[in-house]
């Protein structure tokens, strides 16, 4: 008989812990090897977790839900069939006891948030039974509702970005902070005296009406309006976005390419490259082959900021922004990018459109991007101003390809002709990327795509 522990497992360099979001199997049911088990959500993408052998689980640990720090044991699973009861042992059951009825230190507020932010809150409303709601609450976050004297009633008209709407631990520290900025105008100076008046005293009561909170405004719902609550990720973008405008000047610089050879070039080996390579050749790699080129020419775009410090990465990684089935956006990225070969850029850029779309990303293959490329055109727009994705300092944005009339040089002068046009715009961080840096790097971006060789061999 043997007993083999589930862990959580480190899903990217960063990542200390995943949300639990539903479990495929339960106890007693038979696994096989790579067998999804659950499937747990970190803040930069959603995976599942496969079984590491044959066998039967015993014991889940965790509901969904809860947080889970990695390296802890989430579930065991017996390899000796479905009615073997294995004994524990002492080192796993200590600390699913305090897993279980104790948060994890650095989800719990400190006894000063406690006592200054809370403190007003738990005397308005004292905290009540759990079992008074219909509504999950996962042990961290009844915890920390205890700690910070939280009643039911407040956390029932909380709303969560968890699945099914369940409360998350980021959701409850987000309503802590807010109620620390309301009740922050109202709360004394503890180094006061309270015998010794002073203009230290005097300033909060002549400053209170400036803190006054303003109503929140009225929301008229028709009959035919709907309200969506929005999904974690969703949730998680626009937080990036706005993160993004707050922490970058953004400013966008436009060229149009002339691409009647690639346009030509891809139309007249896209067949042969299938039965080569067995991969679909899209726009996406050759511009990206472009791209990478453009950055060894400019290697200050590909950097980031950090405090008044400026980071050049030496590593080209660059990410492709992706629209998923649901309307969200993930960025996964190809590392290396400049030491790919057009087959292998293909290769790469079709592996990873395909798995984002079906949620079978790794989180590391969404991390340490020190470029972004999107295509705007795939839906029909002609150019874009995209934003940053931080920490990067630029984002370049391809649109369709049309047909229209240009001039042409040629040896008999200037002709008319219909060709193959595209705009590109390029957003970038003007802290660190001034105008002439920005626009010289697009530029070049369209030289190389305007330069593509229309006779070179697939």
């Amino acid at each position: 008989m043997a007993v083999v522990d589930l862990i959580m497992p480190k899903m990217g360099e960063s990542i200390m812990e995943a949300t639990i979001l539903k479990w495929l199997k339960n106890v007693g049911d038979s696994v096989e090897l790579d067998e999804a088990i659950l499937e747990i959500a970190t803040d930069k993408v959603d995976s599942e977790i496969p079984s590491p052998v044959e066998g039967t689980i015993t014991e889940i640990l965790f509901s969904e839900n809860d947080i889970v720090e990695v390296g802890k044991v989430i579930a065991k699973i017996s390899t000796a069939g479905a009615d073997v009861e294995p004994v524990p042992s002492p080192a796993v059951q200590e600390p699913q006891v305090v897993e279980k009825n104790e948060p994890a230190p650095a989800a719990v507020p400190s006894q000063e948030v406690i006592e200054k932010v809370v403190a007003p809150l738990a005397q308005a409303q004292p905290p009540q039974d759990f079992s008074s709601s219909d509504r999950f609450y996962s042990p961290l976050i009844k915890n920390i509702a205890k700690k910070e004297n939280i009643s039911i009633a407040v956390l029932d008209s909380l709303p969560g970005s968890g699945k099914d709407n369940r409360l998350t631990k980021k959701d409850l520290l987000a309503f802590i902070a807010a109620k620390s900025n309301q009740a922050s105008g109202n709360i004394p100076h503890p180094a006061t005296n309270p015998s010794t008046p002073s203009s230290a005293q005097a300033a909060p009561k002549q400053a209170a009406p400036q803190h006054k909170t303003a109503p929140a405004p009225s929301v008229s719902v028709s009959g035919s309006d709907e309200i969506v609550q929005m999904d974690r990720m969703r949730k998680m973008i626009a937080d990036h976005m706005v993160m993004s405008k707050r922490t970058s000047p953004h400013v966008t610089s436009f060229v149009e390419a002339d691409v009647t050879n690639i346009w030509n070039w891809r139309n007249a080996n896209k067949k042969k490259f299938m039965e080569m390579y067995g991969e679909k050749l899209t726009f996406t790699p050759i511009f990206m082959e472009a791209v990478a080129k453009a950055i060894r020419d400019f290697p200050n775009i590909n950097v980031s900021v950090k405090d008044d410090n400026i980071i050049i990465k030496k590593d080209i990684n660059i990410g492709m922004a992706t629209a998923l089935p649901s309307g969200n956006l993930i960025v996964p990225v190809i590392k290396n990018a400049d030491y790919l070969n057009l087959a292998g850029l293909a290769k790469s850029v079709n592996d990873l459109a395909n798995r984002a779309r079906i949620n079978k990303l790794k989180p590391d293959e969404v991390q340490g991007g020190t470029f972004t490329l999107t295509n705007v055109g795939t839906f029909g727009n002609v150019m874009g101003t995209p934003i940053i994705n931080q920490p990067q300092v630029a984002i370049l944005a391809v649109g369709a390809i049309r047909k229209k009339p240009a001039v042409v040089e040629t040896e008999y002068g200037d002709l008319i002709a219909i060709r193959y046009m595209m705009f590109l715009s390029h957003s970038y961080d003007h802290r660190v990327v001034d105008g002439f840096l920005g626009g010289s790097f697009v530029k070049r971006v369209a030289d190389y795509l305007e330069a593509f060789d229309p006779n070179q061999t697939i």
